[in-house]
């Protein structure tokens, strides 16, 4: 072959191959970029979580007004509904609060918020309806195009108000059914949010689920997010606490996790 042919055919391996870094390049950087997803949240309003209840909704204000200001790195919500995790009876479904309802509020007033609707006053934790719940507004608001984050404030622990199967026990986690989530989306993910270790075990090994990803952040990690806050520092500069929040909380689950 010439000199001239393999001149040529260096430079279109050369060219190539800066093409396929340029695409590896892109793809890191989309893949490491925050992903404004649909939020929805649910705190827990049973009287079994009132021993979290008080640090989860201080903390809940500052996650809301993090993501809502784009803070620390945290990607707006798409959409946001915040509603009641529990009842007085089964099947008792509770209102979703929008996402307008937290514009223009600072995070004392979102806390302040949070816990006037949601009172920890309600005998059962219904993790079902809740699903249900989400499931039947994505498809009556048409979100099924972007990633659905579905936040769990609670200790986890499923209730079953019919008597037949203790509260807690690995028959009461099988009940859960996160079925009506498999399909809303290509990326869903559950995370739980201050249970123990041993409920977020039985949250991955005992709750079905087929597409739908999972993360859980134990209390004794929750409640730590008070050391990470800088004093006498806004909350756009607390750089150390929106590190942790995205690190602990939002971490970004794989797919088959």
């Amino acid at each position: 072959m010439s000199g001239l042919g393999v001149s040529l055919i260096a430079r279109l391996v050369a060219a190539a191959l800066l093409s396929a870094a340029v695409v590896v390049s892109a793809a890191e950087t989309e893949d490491n970029k925050p992903q404004r997803s649909t939020l929805f949240v649910g705190v827990d309003t049973s009287g079994s979580f009132r021993f979290a209840y008080d640090d989860a909704l201080t903390f809940l204000g500052y996650y809301l007004y993090g993501h809502m200001h784009e803070l620390g790195g945290l990607a707006k919500p798409r959409d946001l509904f915040v509603t009641a995790i529990g009842g007085r009876d089964n099947n008792e479904p509770k209102s979703f609060h929008p996402i307008h309802d937290f514009n223009n509020r600072d995070v004392k007033q979102i806390e302040a918020d949070l816990r006037k609707w949601f009172p920890p006053t309600d005998n059962l934790t219904d993790f079902n309806v809740f699903f249900q719940q989400i499931a039947r507004t994505v498809k009556e608001r048409n979100l099924v195009l972007a990633p659905i984050t579905v936040m769990v404030v609670s200790d986890g622990v499923p209730d079953v108000p019919d008597g037949t199967i203790k509260s807690g026990s690995p028959a009461s986690y099988q009940r859960i059914d996160l079925s009506p989530l498999d399909y809303l989306s290509k990326n869903v993910t559950v995370r739980l949010a201050y249970a123990n270790p041993t409920v977020g075990n039985n949250w991955r090994k005992l709750v079905k689920r087929d597409r739908v990803r999972f993360w859980a952040v134990e209390y004794d990690v929750m409640k730590g997010w008070r050391a990470q806050m800088r004093p006498d520092t806004d909350l756009a500069h607390q750089d150390r606490f929106w590190k942790w929040v995205r690190e602990n909380v939002d971490y970004r689950v794989r797919r088959g996790a």
